[in-house]
């Protein structure tokens, strides 16, 4: 802005230019009063105005999409990229296809591998800075595997989810599903705790974050519950359409 402003009359045209001097007649050497509302030397005053009022104008009108959009992807080792190479985590690939279908975007990497949904709870303030404009909340893999209650899994999510939206943040709600060997009841419990907190928040459901790596030995590496590269661009090309959708809600 300081740039527009100081720029000047100069810079557009206006100045000297639009007043044509006049030579002085014979035997006078005072300065003519100039007519009200220019001045001596200057274009009128309200040309002036105008132009400042146009310039302005433009700066205000700037289109809120030229801002790069910031998304945080808040999670455990299957977000920060456990055991794959520079470049090739879920949050890059993911800002990588994004771009190419347009999007400004810079996807945050705020993975964290072994954390539980307290974990997350607990590094929330400075995780997620406070220029983000969206949120992906991938956590509760790691309560799963150690068979944390369910309903400690939910309240601890639910707070995460209050925090978001305590900052207007637009939130996509990755899914996980129980091991079977967890048991039917524990099963149920666990696995409505996503749904039923993306219905209450208003958050975009991705109901399985795993969903077409999970049980493939070629997407995952040896042990099992880690995906490759490969797996998580699976991972990305599955859950794309639903970022959008997120992205779509943080223009708004």
């Amino acid at each position: 802005m300081r740039e527009i402003l100081t720029a000047g009359p100069h810079t557009y045209g206006y100045g000297r230019a639009f007043v044509q001097p006049t030579a002085p007649a014979a035997g006078r050497h005072d300065v003519e009063r100039a007519p009200r509302g220019v001045r001596q030397g200057g274009a009128p005053r309200s040309l002036r105005m105008a132009a400042l009022l146009w310039l302005l104008a433009l700066a205000f009108a700037a289109p809120a999409s030229a801002r790069t959009l910031k998304v945080v992807a808040l999670g455990d080792s299957l977000t920060a990229g456990y055991g794959l190479p520079p470049g090739k985590a879920f949050p890059d690939q993911l800002e990588a296809a994004l771009r190419a279908k347009g999007w400004d975007v810079a996807v945050v990497n705020a993975g964290v591998s072994g954390d539980t949904a307290e974990d997350g709870l607990a590094r929330f303030d400075w995780a997620v800075p406070p220029d983000a404009d969206a949120l992906i909340v991938e956590l509760g893999a790691n309560d799963m595997l150690r068979g944390l209650p369910p309903e400690r899994t939910k309240q601890t999510l639910a707070a995460i989810l209050d925090r978001a939206k305590a900052a207007h943040l637009p939130t996509l709600v990755a899914g996980m599903r129980a091991a079977p060997n967890l048991g039917a009841d524990y099963d149920r419990a666990f696995d409505a705790i996503y749904p039923a907190l993306a219905a209450e928040y208003g958050a975009v459901l991705y109901p399985f974050y795993l969903d077409g790596v999970a049980g493939d030995a070629k997407l995952n590496q040896p042990d099992g519950l880690h995906p490759t590269a490969a797996g998580a661009a699976v991972i990305v090309g599955r859950i794309l359409p639903s970022v959008e959708t997120l992205l779509g809600q943080a223009k708004r």
